[in-house]
Protein backbone atom coordinates (compact mmCIF):
# COMPACT_ATOMS: atom_id res chain seq x y z
CA UNK A 1 0.00 0.00 0.00
CA UNK A 2 1.63 3.56 -0.91
CA UNK A 3 2.03 6.32 1.73
CA UNK A 4 -0.44 8.21 -0.13
CA UNK A 5 -3.18 5.41 -0.19
CA UNK A 6 -2.57 4.75 3.26
CA UNK A 7 -3.12 8.61 4.63
CA UNK A 8 -6.07 8.20 2.84
CA UNK A 9 -7.45 5.24 4.63
CA UNK A 10 -6.13 6.94 8.01
CA UNK A 11 -7.97 10.07 6.82
CA UNK A 12 -10.92 8.30 6.27
CA UNK A 13 -11.41 6.03 9.68
CA UNK A 14 -10.42 9.47 12.02
CA UNK A 15 -7.28 8.24 12.82
CA UNK A 16 -5.19 10.82 12.17
CA UNK A 17 -1.43 11.40 12.35
CA UNK A 18 -1.91 14.56 14.06
CA UNK A 19 -3.69 18.06 12.83
CA UNK A 20 -0.31 18.80 11.34
CA UNK A 21 -1.11 15.65 8.82
CA UNK A 22 -4.21 16.29 8.06
CA UNK A 23 -3.39 20.24 6.64
CA UNK A 24 -0.68 19.11 5.17
CA UNK A 25 -2.97 16.58 2.73
CA UNK A 26 -5.58 19.43 2.34
CA UNK A 27 -3.15 21.85 1.37
CA UNK A 28 -1.18 18.94 -1.10
CA UNK A 29 -4.63 18.28 -2.17
CA UNK A 30 -5.71 21.98 -3.58
CA UNK A 31 -2.20 22.79 -4.84
CA UNK A 32 -1.09 19.39 -6.14
CA UNK A 33 -3.63 19.08 -9.79
CA UNK A 34 -1.72 16.28 -11.37
CA UNK A 35 -2.75 12.71 -10.32
CA UNK A 36 0.63 10.86 -10.10
CA UNK A 37 2.22 13.96 -8.96
CA UNK A 38 0.22 13.90 -5.80
CA UNK A 39 0.83 10.22 -5.20
CA UNK A 40 4.53 10.72 -5.55
CA UNK A 41 4.61 14.42 -2.93
CA UNK A 42 1.31 13.92 -0.84
CA UNK A 43 2.29 10.82 0.96
CA UNK A 44 4.94 12.91 2.54
CA UNK A 45 2.66 14.28 4.70
CA UNK A 46 2.54 11.04 6.84
CA UNK A 47 6.29 11.03 7.60
CA UNK A 48 6.53 14.78 7.92
CA UNK A 49 3.64 15.99 10.32
CA UNK A 50 4.02 19.68 9.27
CA UNK A 51 1.70 21.47 6.86
CA UNK A 52 4.50 22.09 4.63
CA UNK A 53 6.28 19.21 4.58
CA UNK A 54 4.83 17.91 0.73
CA UNK A 55 6.28 21.31 -0.48
CA UNK A 56 9.57 20.22 0.53
CA UNK A 57 8.81 16.58 -1.74
CA UNK A 58 8.64 19.04 -4.58
CA UNK A 59 12.37 19.69 -4.36
CA UNK A 60 13.33 16.36 -5.58
CA UNK A 61 10.82 16.09 -8.78
CA UNK A 62 12.31 16.44 -11.74
CA UNK A 63 11.47 18.54 -14.21
CA UNK A 64 10.93 21.41 -11.58
CA UNK A 65 6.42 21.14 -10.84
CA UNK A 66 6.52 25.00 -11.52
CA UNK A 67 3.11 25.12 -11.64
CA UNK A 68 2.54 23.18 -8.25
CA UNK A 69 5.18 26.19 -6.90
CA UNK A 70 3.03 28.67 -8.47
CA UNK A 71 -0.08 27.12 -6.78
CA UNK A 72 1.60 26.85 -3.34
CA UNK A 73 2.52 31.03 -2.98
CA UNK A 74 -1.31 31.74 -2.35
CA UNK A 75 -2.19 29.37 0.28
CA UNK A 76 -3.84 31.00 3.14
CA UNK A 77 -0.64 29.17 5.55
CA UNK A 78 2.51 31.34 5.40
CA UNK A 79 4.54 28.20 5.97
CA UNK A 80 3.38 26.62 3.17
CA UNK A 81 4.24 29.81 0.75
CA UNK A 82 8.05 30.30 2.38
CA UNK A 83 8.46 26.57 2.09
CA UNK A 84 7.34 26.68 -1.58
CA UNK A 85 10.20 29.44 -2.00
CA UNK A 86 12.86 27.94 0.10
CA UNK A 87 12.49 24.40 -2.15
CA UNK A 88 12.37 26.16 -5.31
CA UNK A 89 15.21 28.46 -4.64
CA UNK A 90 17.20 25.27 -3.86
CA UNK A 91 15.90 23.28 -6.74
CA UNK A 92 17.38 26.25 -8.82
CA UNK A 93 20.32 26.76 -7.39
CA UNK A 94 19.76 30.07 -5.90
CA UNK A 95 19.25 31.45 -2.78
CA UNK A 96 16.14 31.76 -0.55
CA UNK A 97 15.91 35.62 0.02
CA UNK A 98 17.09 36.22 -3.84
CA UNK A 99 13.80 34.43 -4.77
CA UNK A 100 11.66 35.55 -2.21
CA UNK A 101 12.69 39.25 -3.20
CA UNK A 102 11.96 38.37 -6.81
CA UNK A 103 8.84 37.29 -6.25
CA UNK A 104 7.50 40.22 -3.97
CA UNK A 105 8.84 42.72 -6.82
CA UNK A 106 7.64 40.94 -9.57
CA UNK A 107 4.29 40.37 -8.24
CA UNK A 108 1.57 43.49 -9.21
CA UNK A 109 1.31 45.97 -6.48
CA UNK A 110 -2.59 45.21 -5.97
CA UNK A 111 -1.70 41.69 -5.37
CA UNK A 112 1.14 41.46 -3.63
CA UNK A 113 -0.20 40.95 0.25
CA UNK A 114 0.12 37.42 0.47
CA UNK A 115 4.26 38.00 -1.01
CA UNK A 116 4.99 40.89 1.43
CA UNK A 117 4.06 38.95 4.21
CA UNK A 118 5.41 35.68 3.89
CA UNK A 119 8.62 38.22 3.74
CA UNK A 120 7.54 39.66 6.48
CA UNK A 121 7.02 36.31 8.84
CA UNK A 122 10.15 34.92 7.64
CA UNK A 123 12.32 37.58 8.76
CA UNK A 124 10.70 37.70 12.23
CA UNK A 125 11.08 33.98 12.19
CA UNK A 126 14.90 34.62 11.71
CA UNK A 127 14.64 37.69 14.30
CA UNK A 128 15.85 40.13 11.97
CA UNK A 129 13.63 43.44 10.24
CA UNK A 130 12.42 42.96 6.45
CA UNK A 131 15.29 45.63 5.54
CA UNK A 132 17.62 43.39 7.28
CA UNK A 133 16.53 40.09 6.18
CA UNK A 134 16.62 40.93 2.47
CA UNK A 135 19.27 43.10 2.82
CA UNK A 136 21.32 40.17 1.32
CA UNK A 137 18.53 39.44 -1.47
CA UNK A 138 20.63 40.93 -4.49
CA UNK A 139 19.72 43.54 -6.71
CA UNK A 140 16.23 43.49 -5.61
CA UNK A 141 16.62 43.08 -2.20
CA UNK A 142 15.94 46.72 -1.50
CA UNK A 143 13.02 47.65 -3.68
CA UNK A 144 11.16 44.36 -1.91
CA UNK A 145 12.10 45.20 1.38
CA UNK A 146 10.15 48.77 0.16
CA UNK A 147 7.62 46.68 -0.72
CA UNK A 148 7.27 45.16 2.34
CA UNK A 149 7.36 48.64 4.37
CA UNK A 150 4.74 50.26 1.73
CA UNK A 151 2.22 47.50 3.12
CA UNK A 152 2.69 47.44 6.63
CA UNK A 153 -0.59 48.35 8.02
CA UNK A 154 -2.26 45.43 5.98
CA UNK A 155 0.40 43.24 7.12
CA UNK A 156 -0.41 44.52 10.86
CA UNK A 157 -4.05 43.61 10.51
CA UNK A 158 -3.47 39.97 8.80
CA UNK A 159 -1.24 39.10 11.84
CA UNK A 160 -3.76 40.66 14.49
CA UNK A 161 -5.99 38.84 13.11
CA UNK A 162 -4.23 35.82 13.09
CA UNK A 163 -3.76 36.16 16.91
CA UNK A 164 -7.34 35.78 17.59
CA UNK A 165 -7.51 32.95 15.78
CA UNK A 166 -9.24 29.74 16.49
CA UNK A 167 -6.27 27.89 15.94
CA UNK A 168 -4.24 28.86 19.53
CA UNK A 169 -1.23 26.69 18.37
CA UNK A 170 -1.02 29.96 15.74
CA UNK A 171 -1.75 32.63 17.91
CA UNK A 172 1.72 33.22 19.83
CA UNK A 173 3.93 32.87 16.57
CA UNK A 174 1.38 35.67 15.06
CA UNK A 175 2.33 37.83 18.22
CA UNK A 176 6.22 37.06 17.74
CA UNK A 177 5.61 37.62 14.28
CA UNK A 178 3.78 40.63 14.66
CA UNK A 179 6.31 42.23 17.46
CA UNK A 180 9.33 41.47 15.46
CA UNK A 181 7.84 43.34 12.52
CA UNK A 182 6.81 46.33 14.63
CA UNK A 183 10.34 46.11 16.36
CA UNK A 184 8.19 46.20 19.72
CA UNK A 185 7.94 43.76 22.46
CA UNK A 186 5.17 41.42 22.32
CA UNK A 187 3.76 42.70 25.93
CA UNK A 188 3.53 46.03 24.16
CA UNK A 189 1.98 44.80 21.15
CA UNK A 190 -0.25 43.11 22.58
CA UNK A 191 -1.77 46.16 24.83
CA UNK A 192 -2.40 47.88 22.12
CA UNK A 193 -4.13 44.87 20.08
CA UNK A 194 -5.86 44.50 23.53
CA UNK A 195 -7.49 48.16 23.85
CA UNK A 196 -9.12 47.96 20.80
CA UNK A 197 -11.31 44.71 21.19
CA UNK A 198 -13.86 43.40 23.64
CA UNK A 199 -12.93 41.82 27.17
CA UNK A 200 -14.58 38.99 25.86
CA UNK A 201 -11.59 38.37 23.39
CA UNK A 202 -8.86 38.29 26.70
CA UNK A 203 -8.78 34.92 26.82
CA UNK A 204 -7.25 34.59 23.46
CA UNK A 205 -5.03 37.52 24.30
CA UNK A 206 -3.61 35.98 27.29
CA UNK A 207 -2.87 32.60 25.49
CA UNK A 208 -1.13 34.19 22.94
CA UNK A 209 1.51 36.06 25.61
CA UNK A 210 1.43 32.71 27.62
CA UNK A 211 2.76 31.02 24.13
CA UNK A 212 5.61 33.41 23.54
CA UNK A 213 6.35 33.26 27.32
CA UNK A 214 6.92 29.41 26.89
CA UNK A 215 8.53 29.81 23.75
CA UNK A 216 11.30 32.45 25.21
CA UNK A 217 11.49 30.53 28.69
CA UNK A 218 10.27 33.97 30.25
CA UNK A 219 6.51 33.96 32.13
CA UNK A 220 3.37 36.25 31.55
CA UNK A 221 4.07 38.18 34.56
CA UNK A 222 7.67 39.05 33.44
CA UNK A 223 6.91 40.26 29.75
CA UNK A 224 3.83 42.32 31.39
CA UNK A 225 5.74 43.93 34.59
CA UNK A 226 8.73 44.99 32.15
CA UNK A 227 6.43 46.62 29.58
CA UNK A 228 3.94 48.09 32.04
CA UNK A 229 3.34 52.13 32.08
CA UNK A 230 0.80 53.94 34.29
CA UNK A 231 -1.84 54.25 31.26
CA UNK A 232 -1.68 50.11 30.69
CA UNK A 233 -3.58 49.55 34.26
CA UNK A 234 -7.09 48.64 32.91
CA UNK A 235 -5.39 46.52 30.22
CA UNK A 236 -3.01 44.82 32.42
CA UNK A 237 -6.02 44.35 34.89
CA UNK A 238 -7.93 42.55 32.08
CA UNK A 239 -4.87 40.56 31.55
CA UNK A 240 -3.90 39.55 34.88
CA UNK A 241 -7.90 38.57 35.26
CA UNK A 242 -7.52 35.96 32.95
CA UNK A 243 -4.16 34.79 34.79
CA UNK A 244 -5.82 34.40 37.75
CA UNK A 245 -8.22 32.45 36.71
CA UNK A 246 -6.31 29.94 35.37
CA UNK A 247 -3.91 30.33 38.76
CA UNK A 248 -7.25 29.29 40.48
CA UNK A 249 -7.76 26.16 38.38
CA UNK A 250 -4.01 25.32 39.36
CA UNK A 251 -4.75 24.92 43.15
CA UNK A 252 -5.98 21.64 43.37
CA UNK A 253 -2.95 20.34 41.81
CA UNK A 254 -0.80 21.97 44.25
CA UNK A 255 -1.88 20.13 47.05
CA UNK A 256 -2.54 16.50 45.22
CA UNK A 257 -1.29 13.56 47.45
CA UNK A 258 0.92 12.76 44.21
CA UNK A 259 4.60 14.71 44.88
CA UNK A 260 4.29 14.16 41.27
CA UNK A 261 1.48 16.27 40.31
CA UNK A 262 2.43 18.99 42.93
CA UNK A 263 5.75 18.73 40.59
CA UNK A 264 3.92 19.62 37.76
CA UNK A 265 1.45 22.11 38.82
CA UNK A 266 4.45 24.03 40.30
CA UNK A 267 6.54 23.76 36.80
CA UNK A 268 3.24 25.47 35.25
CA UNK A 269 3.12 28.34 37.54
CA UNK A 270 6.58 29.20 36.22
CA UNK A 271 4.82 30.74 32.90
CA UNK A 272 3.08 33.29 35.55
CA UNK A 273 5.98 33.91 36.99
CA UNK A 274 5.34 36.89 39.05
CA UNK A 275 1.68 36.41 39.28
CA UNK A 276 2.33 33.63 41.24
CA UNK A 277 4.52 34.40 43.60
CA UNK A 278 1.96 33.41 46.53
CA UNK A 279 1.73 29.98 45.42
CA UNK A 280 5.42 29.68 44.53
CA UNK A 281 5.86 30.86 48.03
CA UNK A 282 3.50 28.37 49.48
CA UNK A 283 5.03 25.68 47.26
CA UNK A 284 8.29 26.17 49.08
CA UNK A 285 7.18 24.50 51.96
CA UNK A 286 6.06 21.03 50.44
CA UNK A 287 7.22 17.79 52.11
CA UNK A 288 8.86 17.15 48.83
CA UNK A 289 12.44 17.78 47.73
CA UNK A 290 11.92 17.98 44.37
CA UNK A 291 9.12 19.99 45.07
CA UNK A 292 10.64 22.89 47.20
CA UNK A 293 13.60 22.65 44.51
CA UNK A 294 11.10 23.47 41.29
CA UNK A 295 9.50 26.22 43.15
CA UNK A 296 12.87 27.89 44.35
CA UNK A 297 13.61 28.13 40.70
CA UNK A 298 10.23 29.18 39.45
CA UNK A 299 10.48 31.77 41.96
CA UNK A 300 14.40 32.99 40.65
CA UNK A 301 12.71 33.08 36.92
CA UNK A 302 10.12 35.32 38.39
CA UNK A 303 12.47 37.42 39.84
CA UNK A 304 14.44 37.33 37.12
CA UNK A 305 17.78 36.43 38.69
CA UNK A 306 19.96 33.26 38.79
CA UNK A 307 18.91 30.71 41.26
CA UNK A 308 22.36 31.78 43.11
CA UNK A 309 20.97 35.20 43.34
CA UNK A 310 17.86 34.48 44.53
CA UNK A 311 19.87 31.51 46.99
CA UNK A 312 22.05 34.17 48.36
CA UNK A 313 19.27 36.44 49.03
CA UNK A 314 17.37 34.13 51.04
CA UNK A 315 20.37 32.74 52.64
CA UNK A 316 21.06 36.48 54.18
CA UNK A 317 18.02 35.82 56.51
CA UNK A 318 20.22 33.58 58.35
CA UNK A 319 16.76 31.09 59.07
CA UNK A 320 17.48 27.24 57.98
CA UNK A 321 13.47 27.01 56.60
CA UNK A 322 13.75 29.39 54.55
CA UNK A 323 17.17 28.86 53.30
CA UNK A 324 16.73 25.01 52.77
CA UNK A 325 15.06 25.22 49.45
CA UNK A 326 17.36 27.55 47.81
CA UNK A 327 20.39 25.31 49.15
CA UNK A 328 17.71 22.51 47.45
CA UNK A 329 17.53 24.07 43.71
CA UNK A 330 21.05 24.75 43.81
CA UNK A 331 22.18 21.19 43.67
CA UNK A 332 21.10 21.18 40.08
CA UNK A 333 23.05 24.43 39.09
CA UNK A 334 25.92 24.88 37.58
CA UNK A 335 29.18 26.17 40.72
CA UNK A 336 27.11 24.47 43.19
CA UNK A 337 30.14 22.95 44.72
CA UNK A 338 32.17 26.58 45.04
CA UNK A 339 28.93 28.10 46.19
CA UNK A 340 27.70 25.48 48.58
CA UNK A 341 31.39 25.25 50.15
CA UNK A 342 31.45 28.81 50.37
CA UNK A 343 28.33 29.10 52.58
CA UNK A 344 29.55 26.28 54.71
CA UNK A 345 32.89 28.56 54.74
CA UNK A 346 30.92 31.79 56.01
CA UNK A 347 31.54 32.43 59.43
CA UNK A 348 28.01 34.39 59.72
CA UNK A 349 26.30 32.08 58.57
CA UNK A 350 23.85 30.24 61.49
CA UNK A 351 25.97 26.83 62.14
CA UNK A 352 22.94 24.99 60.84
CA UNK A 353 22.68 26.56 57.81
CA UNK A 354 26.68 25.74 57.01
CA UNK A 355 25.88 22.06 57.98
CA UNK A 356 22.89 22.13 55.58
CA UNK A 357 24.86 23.21 52.69
CA UNK A 358 27.27 20.51 53.16
CA UNK A 359 24.80 18.27 52.99
CA UNK A 360 23.39 19.71 49.77
CA UNK A 361 27.24 19.56 48.84
CA UNK A 362 27.09 15.80 48.78
CA UNK A 363 24.22 15.57 46.27
CA UNK A 364 25.90 18.29 44.00
CA UNK A 365 26.76 16.33 40.79
CA UNK A 366 30.29 18.92 40.99
CA UNK A 367 30.82 16.92 44.16
CA UNK A 368 33.42 15.01 43.11
CA UNK A 369 35.45 18.21 42.48
CA UNK A 370 35.23 18.63 46.41
CA UNK A 371 38.46 17.06 47.04
CA UNK A 372 39.75 16.42 51.09
CA UNK A 373 42.06 18.91 51.46
CA UNK A 374 38.63 21.13 51.07
CA UNK A 375 36.62 19.18 52.81
CA UNK A 376 38.78 18.76 56.34
CA UNK A 377 38.41 22.22 57.84
CA UNK A 378 34.64 20.78 58.22
CA UNK A 379 35.61 17.38 59.28
CA UNK A 380 37.45 19.27 62.25
CA UNK A 381 34.30 22.13 62.76
CA UNK A 382 33.88 23.09 66.65
CA UNK A 383 30.31 22.54 65.17
CA UNK A 384 28.17 19.18 65.27
CA UNK A 385 26.01 19.84 62.64
CA UNK A 386 28.98 21.43 60.35
CA UNK A 387 30.49 17.97 60.64
CA UNK A 388 27.75 16.08 60.62
CA UNK A 389 27.62 17.56 56.46
CA UNK A 390 30.95 17.06 56.03
CA UNK A 391 30.55 13.53 56.77
CA UNK A 392 27.53 13.19 54.53
CA UNK A 393 30.07 14.40 51.95
CA UNK A 394 32.05 11.24 52.39
CA UNK A 395 29.32 9.22 51.01
CA UNK A 396 29.67 10.30 47.02
CA UNK A 397 33.63 10.11 47.25
CA UNK A 398 35.31 6.62 46.55
CA UNK A 399 36.24 4.16 48.70
CA UNK A 400 39.26 3.67 47.64
CA UNK A 401 40.86 6.77 48.75
CA UNK A 402 42.34 5.65 52.30
CA UNK A 403 41.61 9.69 53.27
CA UNK A 404 37.76 8.65 53.23
CA UNK A 405 38.08 5.60 54.88
CA UNK A 406 40.04 7.18 57.86
CA UNK A 407 37.61 10.23 58.05
CA UNK A 408 34.63 7.74 58.41
CA UNK A 409 36.34 6.03 60.96
CA UNK A 410 36.76 8.59 63.18
CA UNK A 411 33.40 10.15 62.48
CA UNK A 412 31.97 6.88 63.80
CA UNK A 413 33.99 8.15 67.28
CA UNK A 414 32.83 11.03 67.46
CA UNK A 415 30.97 12.60 70.35
CA UNK A 416 28.12 14.07 69.16
CA UNK A 417 25.27 11.61 67.92
CA UNK A 418 24.43 13.73 64.60
CA UNK A 419 28.30 12.82 63.55
CA UNK A 420 28.03 9.27 64.35
CA UNK A 421 24.65 8.97 62.59
CA UNK A 422 26.07 10.95 59.39
CA UNK A 423 28.87 8.68 59.31
CA UNK A 424 26.66 5.24 59.63
CA UNK A 425 24.52 6.62 56.47
CA UNK A 426 28.52 6.76 54.48
CA UNK A 427 29.03 3.52 55.68
CA UNK A 428 25.28 2.32 54.58
CA UNK A 429 25.92 4.01 51.33
CA UNK A 430 28.94 2.75 50.58
CA UNK A 431 28.41 -0.65 51.92
CA UNK A 432 31.31 -1.07 54.12
CA UNK A 433 30.37 -4.78 55.00
CA UNK A 434 33.55 -4.78 56.81
CA UNK A 435 32.34 -2.34 59.61
CA UNK A 436 29.10 -4.91 60.50
CA UNK A 437 30.04 -6.17 63.68
CA UNK A 438 31.33 -2.43 64.69
CA UNK A 439 28.09 -0.87 63.65
CA UNK A 440 25.84 -4.01 65.58
CA UNK A 441 27.57 -2.51 68.84
CA UNK A 442 26.39 1.08 67.86
CA UNK A 443 22.60 -0.57 68.06
CA UNK A 444 23.60 -0.51 72.11
CA UNK A 445 24.24 3.53 72.45
CA UNK A 446 23.09 6.06 74.41
CA UNK A 447 21.31 8.24 71.74
CA UNK A 448 18.46 6.96 69.77
CA UNK A 449 19.28 8.88 66.44
CA UNK A 450 22.52 6.70 66.45
CA UNK A 451 20.75 3.47 67.30
CA UNK A 452 18.43 4.04 64.39
CA UNK A 453 21.05 4.74 61.88
CA UNK A 454 22.74 1.75 63.06
CA UNK A 455 19.80 -0.37 62.43
CA UNK A 456 19.05 1.31 58.88
CA UNK A 457 22.90 0.61 58.12
CA UNK A 458 22.74 -3.34 59.12
CA UNK A 459 19.72 -3.53 56.85
CA UNK A 460 22.66 -2.60 53.97
CA UNK A 461 25.42 -4.58 55.32
CA UNK A 462 23.96 -6.70 58.41
CA UNK A 463 24.55 -10.65 58.46
CA UNK A 464 22.35 -13.31 59.47
CA UNK A 465 24.13 -13.20 62.75
CA UNK A 466 23.07 -9.48 63.26
CA UNK A 467 19.60 -11.07 63.40
CA UNK A 468 19.73 -11.27 67.35
CA UNK A 469 20.88 -7.35 68.64
CA UNK A 470 18.34 -6.42 66.12
CA UNK A 471 15.52 -8.48 67.42
CA UNK A 472 16.52 -6.89 71.02
CA UNK A 473 16.13 -3.47 69.69
CA UNK A 474 12.80 -4.76 68.35
CA UNK A 475 11.28 -6.67 71.33
CA UNK A 476 13.06 -3.13 74.11
CA UNK A 477 13.61 -0.18 72.48
CA UNK A 478 11.40 2.32 73.84
CA UNK A 479 11.69 4.74 70.80
CA UNK A 480 9.13 3.27 67.52
CA UNK A 481 11.79 5.19 65.13
CA UNK A 482 14.54 2.53 66.76
CA UNK A 483 11.62 -0.30 66.83
CA UNK A 484 10.45 0.84 62.45
CA UNK A 485 14.49 0.56 61.39
CA UNK A 486 15.25 -2.43 63.40
CA UNK A 487 12.07 -3.99 61.85
CA UNK A 488 12.86 -3.23 58.47
CA UNK A 489 16.52 -4.72 58.38
CA UNK A 490 14.85 -7.98 59.90
CA UNK A 491 12.93 -7.96 57.35
CA UNK A 492 15.99 -8.45 55.15
CA UNK A 493 17.56 -10.43 57.28
CA UNK A 494 15.39 -13.08 57.55
CA UNK A 495 16.27 -16.33 59.80
CA UNK A 496 14.45 -17.67 62.77
CA UNK A 497 15.31 -14.55 65.24
CA UNK A 498 14.19 -12.49 62.87
CA UNK A 499 10.66 -14.18 62.05
CA UNK A 500 9.94 -14.59 65.77
CA UNK A 501 10.54 -10.66 66.86
CA UNK A 502 8.94 -9.44 63.92
CA UNK A 503 5.82 -12.18 64.59
CA UNK A 504 5.76 -10.48 67.91
CA UNK A 505 6.16 -6.75 66.95
CA UNK A 506 3.25 -7.25 64.39
CA UNK A 507 0.99 -8.43 67.46
CA UNK A 508 2.09 -6.81 70.52
CA UNK A 509 3.85 -3.53 69.09
CA UNK A 510 2.05 -0.43 70.61
CA UNK A 511 3.09 1.99 67.54
CA UNK A 512 0.96 1.04 64.93
CA UNK A 513 4.22 1.72 62.01
CA UNK A 514 5.98 -0.83 63.75
CA UNK A 515 3.21 -3.34 63.46
CA UNK A 516 2.90 -2.37 59.65
CA UNK A 517 6.33 -2.52 59.02
CA UNK A 518 6.48 -5.96 61.31
CA UNK A 519 3.96 -7.31 58.74
CA UNK A 520 5.53 -6.77 55.58
CA UNK A 521 8.93 -7.75 57.11
CA UNK A 522 7.06 -11.23 57.44
CA UNK A 523 5.66 -10.83 54.04
CA UNK A 524 9.16 -10.87 52.55
CA UNK A 525 10.54 -13.77 54.48
CA UNK A 526 7.69 -15.47 52.98
CA UNK A 527 5.13 -16.08 56.41
CA UNK A 528 1.74 -15.04 56.42
CA UNK A 529 1.14 -12.66 59.44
Amino acid sequence: MSPALILMVLLATGQRGGTGTTDCWNSCQRHVADRALRARVCGSCLSGGKVESWVTALGSVRPTPRDAFASSRKDEDWRVRWASVRTEAKARGLTERRLLAEWVVSTPTSSDLQACLTAARAAAEAQQSSATFLRDAGARGAEAAARVWARREPIRQALEVELYAEDGRARGVALAHLAAFQGKKPARVLLEATASRPESSDEIAASALKSVAEQRRTSVGRLLLDEARPTDEALINRLFAVYSRELEALQPELTAPEPLRRDSAVLALGTYGPLARKELERALEDVDPKVRGSAARRLAEAEGVPVSVAAERRLATRELTASRPWLEAMVREKGCASFFLDVAGNPKMPAEIRGQALVSLADCRESGQSRMEALAPYLRDSQPVVRAGAVRVLGAMSTRNPEVMEATERALDDGAPEVVAAALAVVAAQRQATRGDAVAELLEADHPVVRAAAARALEVIGRASHAKVLATRLREDSVADVRVAAALALGRLGGPHAAAALSDAAARDADTHVQHVSREGLRRLGFRP
